[in-house]
């Protein structure tokens, strides 16, 4: 056969497709969780969490991790969510009767699996929630990917190029002792673009972009190269008034008080997790640890929370905003017909 025949007779290349996944995003209180329940029952739907808080185990009230417990789903570790029977539910099984019986508790991957001293890279994340979404979509389920975390969301949908710069201990340490106004000042000296990119507001966020800025020389906007993408994304969230998230976000912190949530901090700090540790200085768990020492009253506490989630869902929504692709929906209802009609497609 020559070699123009051989060309003529050999079969095109079959391109596969990209696995579908919703990714549900937005800032704190928005209603995420409870969008991404009624989805997954909707639709016969496995959730992939996006939210570095709710990585950590044993940190649940104040992260506003959705009560479940931890378990097997098809042979893997799973938090297994059940959905309590009301509407959401009525609504599932009217559309799909055989969902009740396959998904008697929703599986979650990458949630309350993290030790409380521990840190995960956007690197890391991103690579155990592509096996995730793999795995869920060979069982001929929907991936539902779920958080706040925008940089873990955008990571995936970008199929960003991170670099591999494991956490240095010394360098932290040392960092660590410095207020964020000087740490904000060495990382911009480093990367003057890093505004643009990174959470200034945050320290972890700071410390961890001066670490890769330290030891791969480069700013932190051109380490993330976006590459083809590896998932076919669509990507809801559910945009409140400002003054609706905020009567929102008190009532979060309301229900988490009267749940208990300083005896969870103090049973973590009781359980030899230091009040340094990655899980105890996120918001709300660092300022109840200054009440439990006896820093601060507990109602100052309250109010330092709320004070700093009204900054952290600004932030939030400035992060997704930069985003246009993102379907934004007024009420759950509307977030679900949006999803309705791509999977429709």
């Amino acid at each position: 056969m020559s070699e123009i025949q051989s060309r003529e007779t050999a079969k095109p290349k079959v391109k596969k497709p990209l696995p579908c996944a919703v990714v549900i995003v937005g800032p704190t209180s928005s209603g995420k969780t409870a969008l991404s329940l009624r989805i997954a029952r909707e639709h016969g739907g496995e959730i992939v969490n996006a939210d570095a808080r709710q990585m950590y185990k044993g940190f649940s009230i104040g992260t506003g991790k959705p009560p479940g417990r931890k378990g097997k789903y098809a042979g893997h570790s799973a938090y297994l969510v059940r959905v309590q029977h009301g509407e959401v539910m009525e609504k599932a099984e009217a559309a799909h009767k055989d969902i009740e019986v396959a998904f008697p508790e929703i599986p979650h991957y990458l949630m309350d699996f993290l030790e409380p001293n521990q840190l995960m890279t956007v690197a890391e994340w991103r690579e155990r929630a592509l096996k995730a979404v793999k795995g869920i979509v060979q069982r001929g389920h929907l991936p539902i990917i779920v958080g706040g975390t925008g940089l873990y969301t955008s990571a995936l949908v970008d199929n960003f190029d991170i670099p591999r710069v494991p956490p240095n201990a010394s360098l932290r340490a040392s960092f660590e002792k410095q207020p964020l106004n000087k740490l904000v000042e060495h990382l911009l000296r480093l990367d003057p673009t890093a505004a643009t990119v990174v959470d200034l507001k945050n320290p972890r966020r700071v410390i961890r972009a001066i670490e890769i800025c330290t030891f791969t020389g480069q700013p932190i906007a051109k380490q993330r190269k976006k590459h083809p993408p590896v998932i076919d994304a669509f990507q809801v969230g559910i945009k409140r008034p400002r003054e609706e998230m905020r009567r929102r976000i008190d009532g979060a912190i309301r229900r988490m008080m009267e749940d208990g949530w300083p005896d969870e901090v103090r049973a973590q700090h009781n359980k030899g997790v230091p009040w340094n540790a990655p899980a105890m200085t996120s918001i709300g768990y660092r300022e109840i640890a200054s009440y439990l020492r006896g820093e601060i009253m507990l109602n100052e506490a309250v109010q330092l929370i709320k004070l700093a989630t009204y900054h952290y869902a600004k932030r939030q929504e400035t992060w997704f905003k930069r985003d246009a692709r993102i379907q934004w929906a007024k009420d759950e209802d509307e977030a679900v017909g949006f999803v309705n009609q791509w999977l429709a497609k």
